[in-house]
């Protein structure tokens, strides 16, 4: 663990409330500039999320047909228009996406495609291309080179489960915990290096890890220590309500980090689907609609967007066993107080799946990517990911 610049404290995760009510907030649409003050919260679906019982074509008669027994009934959904539909569990979001604060990119994948877990999410992970490997997360490799404002205690934080994914490498300094808290109070008992006369080129990395932890320590305390009135929002009793709670706190105490990471599942639904695959969205929504309003509580909801990546999506077809297999493209949400809302990318087209009976992508996920990229951070995208991607329109400047 000591090979990259990382730090990993395990702390007793927080106990929160009960989910927040879903009632519409309103919001002042004033969305801050392109720059590193910005955040930017990236959720792992972890084991590649169903998209088409995510977001659901509910008016395509070969839904029905392919999903006779897991499929969603019209009468189940939350209809967003004449064809497409949220999951119920969703309904916690159908406030933002009133709002226009919720997009969905429709359609999301890659040519090519691999249907391996672990071949896959280093694909998303690396934004490389399927027959190219890449060492270094693009988050890492986009935000490692800046020059650090004073007082960053890190490049990203990853909360939950301990893989930093994109941000991986490239000389960026990540902080790994389960509590923001229990983080900082551990961090600060790293006793502070001293000056060494000759240290050799691994005890000098030792070093320099130390005093990287104690900073980040330091910083984190710090931050929360000046928050003197706690965040109101109740944020539900989940793994990933749990998540977006640290998250929340870190950003309404000023720490700054430009990039927040999240896992939640697994969405590896082989068997059963509906049951597992039902519980996990409705997580989401649940934990999603209280962090919005915990942004909105501290006025910080426009310089955060929310962004849900996966390995790959599922198969159009259940299978045998009432669940789904590896897949393609799906669906992902951005979320955030300066996204411009709607549908974006291109609808499932269930009718011209490919030869193995899987999606066609219509959006490249380094399209996303490049927009949070050069959008978000104000960073020029083709040296990050290696070449130009077309731009979503993702936010209102």
């Amino acid at each position: 663990m000591m090979s990259r610049r990382w730090f990993l404290l395990r702390s007793g995760a927080l106990a929160f409330g009960s989910a927040l009510s879903t009632g519409c907030v309103t919001t002042t649409r004033s969305p801050p500039g392109a720059g590193l003050g910005n955040v930017l919260v990236l959720i792992e679906l972890n084991g590649g999320n169903d998209g088409l019982n995510t977001i659901i074509p509910y008016a395509d008669p070969l839904y029905a047909k392919l999903r006779p027994k897991i499929g969603l009934a019209r009468e189940e959904v939350v209809q967003l228009d004449a064809t497409t539909a949220l999951h119920p569990g969703l309904a916690p979001l159908k406030p933002s996406w009133d709002a226009g604060e919720c997009a969905i990119v429709q359609s999301v994948g890659y040519d090519k495609p691999n249907l391996s877990h672990f071949r896959s999410i280093e694909i998303w992970d690396t934004a490389s291309a399927s027959d190219a490997t890449v060492a270094d997360g693009w988050v890492a490799r986009a935000l490692a080179p800046r020059q650090p404002l004073a007082g960053r205690v890190a490049e990203g934080v990853v909360l939950g489960r301990p893989v930093v994914g994109p941000l991986y490498g490239a000389k960026a300094r990540v902080a790994m915990m389960q509590d923001a808290s229990g983080f900082a109070s551990q961090a600060r008992r790293v006793a502070k290096p001293g000056a060494m006369a000759t240290p050799t080129a691994a005890l000098q990395h030792v070093v320099t890890t130390q005093a990287s932890l104690r900073a980040a320590g330091d910083g984190i305390y710090d931050r929360l220590q000046q928050m003197r009135v706690p965040l109101q929002t109740v944020f539900p009793r989940t793994g990933i309500g749990g998540q977006l709670a640290n998250a929340a706190r870190l950003i309404a105490a000023n720490v700054d980090v430009p990039a927040i990471k999240l896992s939640h599942g697994s969405f590896d639904t082989h068997t059963y689907q509906r049951n597992p695959h039902d519980r996990l969205i409705g997580e989401l929504g649940a934990a999603l609609a209280a962090f919005r309003q915990a942004m909105i509580e501290r006025n910080a909801w426009g310089r955060v967007t929310v962004m849900t990546y996966a390995e790959f999506g599922r198969r159009p077809a259940e299978n045998s066993a009432q669940g789904t297999d590896h897949g393609t493209a799906a669906p992902h949400f951005v979320l955030g107080g300066a996204v411009r809302g709607g549908f974006k990318g291109v609808a499932p087209r269930l009718d011209q799946l490919d030869g193995g009976g899987n999606l066609r992508h219509g959006v490249d996920f380094q399209s996303l990517y490049a927009t949070m990229l050069k959008r978000w951070w104000g960073i020029d995208p083709a040296p990050v990911l290696g070449r130009s991607f077309p731009e979503l329109d993702l936010f209102l400047t």
